[in-house]
């Protein structure tokens, strides 16, 4: 039984629960007599939910709930972690189901009455050392300081993945970065891509198989224009590289500019475009050249970032869409609208084109015939289209019409399609990012001065003497790109934010900067133990005695919870603040004198909690594209 199925509103993924024999027909009086012993099958459903704090509390709850209200059926457990003094979590049902008995004969009087009977049919568990009811029946849970240490020791054995969320999906697709054939990726691709690179890699940790999709502008009529271009400044143009046409950005323009002043250059471009479409050998061979040429120059700006990618753009989609428009066509979906094909959207003014007046087809057209391709050919339950919030209508659009086709479930149940949004770039004026003559900043430029950025702070700081060239290079990289990845990140994706090269690259403060080097600072720690950390995974034993060590395993512990809610709401700067609290409460703990690591009679069990440490880290990083750095 999934985590996610039994407490959907703990964990806020939208499936259906799934009940055991077990629990569809235990008894107040089943649990009462069980009360005073453990539960094996509770255990081993702690067991599946691994690191999930919120949800094995959930499935604690859940049974006790069905014996406190045994009439009211699907009450699922609202659990959340304290933020007083009370306890580490507290359910809170109480209230809500107190309206909901009230005045149905029930022996309760009042909230708190029910959430002692909460805490009293609570089956007895490791992981709780006491419980206590506070306000209108809140439920406090203190959990137990063995169980949190045995849990962080059974991950450094078995490792980070086994506290992986479990989605409700085996297949999804990510459509994120898709820049435009023959022209520069800008800030706006820079923001797609690093985004949509995390909630990927976030649910490929989840155990999902995403498909990673690059959805280029690959098809139009912008081509006539450019192949005719390609003709008349290249003859022979499959001889033409990259090297030969030069900037793609300048050739994309002038191409354009003889297009609006030359009306003879003009209708060849349109015929050309015909062509291309018609699929003559001349016209496709010249327009393979040209996205060719393009990939090169994406690739540097992936190759940088460390990003995958299947580029699977607006061409490929093409030959489907004739196919579904008819589909959409005979469920009277179509409807013609001044001598266009649309479809009218409810509760929207304008609607979705999906055939031009001219007979042509557009974004519309394609998105459609991508989204029915990706449902029944690609068979993916969970489609993400991350662009800028500017497109937010147009999918919003497009989702709406998949409902009406029913390609998609009504409400927010799989199969789904979801839109991420993001907010503008914007440059130290308020304005949107761009360089000083007013053109779009080129990605690999802009990567290459973070990285260079960070190459001379390290020489500066004397490690070109002490590290070999290469150490200097990669951990140049390291800090460079993961600045700039992280300052995207760490603010909630709707919202505008600063490019600032100064901010990004401080050492001190909530950036990539300071964690990388918090991360190092640990295992420098670990280094000078001169312990074997594999050895102590298998033979010491980790204690949470003092506060400090408690509050950084409670933290280390809700690390599964956090990346569940990142990949639920689809916001990566979730997993970020997890990542700067976490270090800031590894640095309290260390900076303590009580918590001395090398040479305190404790060294082992605090050696194993700085590697909990790290390892969590390592993979937020991970989760963030963000290569870690382990010396400085």
């Amino acid at each position: 039984m999934s985590c996610y199925n039994a407490s959907r509103k703990v964990l806020n993924w939208t499936s259906a629960i799934v009940h055991t024999d077990l629990l569809r027909v235990v008894s107040r009086r089943l649990v009462l007599a069980t009360k005073t012993q453990s539960i094996t099958t509770m255990a081993s459903q702690e067991e599946e939910c691994k690191g999930n704090l919120k949800a094995q509390l959930a499935k604690l709850f859940e049974v006790s709930l069905k014996v406190t209200v045994p009439n009211e059926a699907d009450v699922d457990p609202l659990i959340a972690a304290c933020t007083g003094k009370f306890g580490d979590y507290q359910c809170n049902n109480a209230m809500g189901l107190w309206s909901k008995i009230k005045g149905k004969g029930t022996q309760f009087r009042g909230p708190p009455a029910v959430g002692e009977a909460i805490k009293n049919n609570l089956p007895t568990s490791e992981m709780i050392d006491s419980c206590s009811v506070a306000g209108p029946g809140f439920v406090n849970v203190v959990l137990s300081k063995n169980w949190m240490a045995k849990s962080i020791q059974k991950m450094l054995v078995e490792g980070i993945d086994t506290w992986a969320p479990q989605p409700p999906v085996k297949t999804a697709v990510v459509d994120f970065s898709s820049p435009n054939i023959a022209k520069e990726m800008h800030v706006g691709h820079l923001r797609s891509t690093i985004i949509g690179d995390t909630l990927a890699r976030m649910l490929e940790f989840s155990k999902v198989k995403v498909l990673r999709r690059n959805h280029v502008g690959d098809w139009g009529t912008q081509f006539g224009m450019l192949i005719e271009f390609l003709f008349e400044k290249f003859p022979n143009f499959e001889d033409a590289t990259e090297t030969a046409i030069g900037d793609l950005q300048a050739f994309y323009k002038a191409s354009k500019q003889r297009f609006d002043s030359d009306p003879a250059f003009k209708e060849r471009g349109q015929q050309a475009v015909v062509r291309l479409q018609g699929g003559e050998e001349k016209y496709r061979r010249a327009w393979a050249q040209i996205c060719e040429i393009s990939r090169t120059e994406f690739h540097k700006v992936y190759q940088r970032l460390g990003v995958h990618l299947e580029e699977k753009g607006e061409s490929f989609y093409n030959p489907y869409i004739p196919g579904v428009i008819e589909g959409l066509t005979k469920q009277g979906l179509v409807e013609e609208s001044q001598g266009a094909r649309v479809i009218f959207i409810e509760g929207i003014n304008i609607p979705l084109i999906v055939v031009k007046s001219d007979g042509g087809f557009n974004y519309a057209s394609t998105d459609l015939a991508a989204l029915w391709y990706r449902l029944n050919e690609e068979k993916a339950e969970w489609i993400i289209y991350v662009t800028d919030v500017g497109q937010q209508q147009h999918f919003d659009m497009v989702f709406k019409a998949a409902k009406r086709a029913g390609w998609l479930p009504q409400g927010d149940n799989y199969p789904k399609a979801s839109h991420v949004g993001f907010g503008l770039v914007l440059g130290e004026d308020g304005k949107r990012f761009r360089t000083r003559n007013t053109e779009v900043v080129r990605l690999v430029d802009l990567l290459d001065e973070a990285k260079n950025r960070s190459k001379a702070a390290l020489i500066e700081r004397g490690k070109g003497e002490e590290w070999t060239e290469e150490e200097i290079e990669s951990t140049a990289d390291a800090v460079g790109y993961g600045a700039v990845k992280y300052a995207d990140l760490k603010s909630n994706r709707l919202t505008n934010y600063t490019f600032n090269f100064d901010q990004m690259l401080n050492d001190k403060g909530n950036t990539a900067v300071y964690l990388l080097y918090a991360h190092a600072r640990i295992c420098s720690i670990i280094r000078r133990s001169g312990k074997d950390v594999e050895e102590l995974k298998n033979k010491g034993t980790l204690v949470l005695e003092h506060k400090d060590e408690r509050d950084l395993g409670l933290h280390l512990l809700q690390f599964a919870e956090v990346v569940e809610e990142a990949c639920t709401n689809l916001l990566p700067n979730v997993v970020c603040d997890y990542l700067y609290n976490l270090s800031e409460i590894f640095s309290k703990f260390y900076s303590n004198a009580e918590c001395k690591v090398i040479g305190s009679d404790k060294e082992t069990s605090r050696l194993l909690l700085c590697e909990a440490t790290a390892v969590v880290m390592r993979k937020c990083f991970n989760l963030l594209g963000i290569t870690p750095i382990y010396k400085i």
